[in-house]
């Protein structure tokens, strides 16, 4: 992968969840970890774990960031509006969340394009194979570790990832 600032993830352009951009670009020199996520899914409970990352390195330059997703098993149904209630009435969820996008397909959002090509700890790359896939950027913009989805978020080897690349 080239490692110009163009082919970043945090370069392009997608939606909040409560409307207007998320201008991901607010998160240059922070370390990312972005997340597919959905509300009715077997691993809807590891929101509990990414806000404890959230609180736990937030302050040293850290963002969990959210990505809901409709594409598995009709597992995120809500509107925007149901999705930021659930996520902190059950969970509180304090960090960023973007609109729902499609994470894999012809209309894959380009946010995505950029992350499938970066290869996890087994070598998978490519399409995202369920809600919860991981993708943790560096401060530089670059992924630099993709996480299966059913890693936990407090696992050793994500914290030990999101830690070096905090630095």
């Amino acid at each position: 992968m080239t490692t110009d600032a163009s082919s970043s993830p945090l370069n392009v352009e997608i939606g909040a969840l409560t409307g207007g951009s998320a201008d991901l670009a607010q998160y240059a020199g922070k370390a990312v970890l972005i997340v597919n996520v959905a509300s009715k899914c077997g691993l809807t409970p590891q929101y509990a774990g990414l806000e404890k990352l959230q609180e736990r390195y937030a302050a040293q330059g850290f963002t969990v960031l959210g990505v809901p997703c409709n594409q598995f098993m009709g597992q995120e149904p809500g509107s925007s509006e149901e999705i930021a209630e659930f996520c902190s009435a059950t969970y509180g969820v304090t960090f960023p969340m973007t609109e729902k996008v499609e994470v894999n397909g012809d209309a894959r959002h380009t946010l995505y394009d950029r992350l499938v090509g970066f290869a996890d700890g087994e070598g998978h790359t490519g399409d995202i194979r369920w809600n919860f896939e991981k993708f943790l950027v560096g401060r530089d913009g670059q992924v630099v570790a993709r996480f299966s989805p059913q890693t936990e978020p407090e696992t050793a080897e994500l914290v030990g990832a999101l830690e070096k690349a905090l630095g």
